[in-house]
């Protein structure tokens, strides 16, 4: 796993166009979606796509449950699962919400949450998902088994009803 820490959240963003030659997108910033949009769709996903690079450099996706809290995504794994390898060796992923209408997509990089994240989380998945995590309690909080945290560096919302006129990218860095 990867050794560093997370640090706090990343606060508000500022929205811009994507870059998007072809696309017919406009070139100004008028009509741009709020980050609020981004962070409502990030909260109330019940799945999430997580996309990790293998060794080998080929993608891997799966479906994971997790949360968007303070201004990351947690999710946790099995400590030998292909996601929790690839993190160790590459902690760049992305991460997208369950509705490509409502399309929210985050380039990140993975981070192991403190014991602080990891108390907040499994309180707060456990009433979301209500799934019991007493029998993994004991492991994620002694940092046996991983939760990671994904920073975002930059996040995509494609709103499919109104694409040319409010898709916006924001940046974190």
């Amino acid at each position: 796993m990867p050794a560093k820490k997370i640090s706090s959240g990343a606060g508000t963003p500022k929205g811009s166009r994507p870059h998007a030659p072809g696309y017919g997108l406009p070139t100004g910033n008028k009509g741009l979606l709020p980050w609020s949009w981004a962070e409502q769709r990030l909260r109330k996903s019940h799945n999430y796509w997580i996309t990790t690079v293998k060794p080998d450099g080929a993608p891997h996706t799966m479906v994971v449950w997790g949360l968007w809290q303070g201004g990351r995504f947690l999710f946790s794994t099995g400590s030998r699962s292909r996601k929790a390898r690839n993190l160790a060796q590459n902690s760049n992923c992305v991460v997208c919400t369950e509705h490509a209408q409502e399309a929210v997509i985050v380039e990140g990089i993975a981070e192991v949450a403190d014991v602080a994240a990891r108390r907040k989380f499994l309180l707060k998945y456990e009433l979301k998902y209500k799934f019991d995590m007493k029998g993994m309690e004991q492991d994620i909080l002694s940092m046996k088994e991983p939760v990671f945290a994904v920073r975002p560096r930059v996040v995509f919302g494609l709103w499919e009803k109104e694409f040319v006129g409010k898709s916006t990218r924001w940046k974190f860095e």
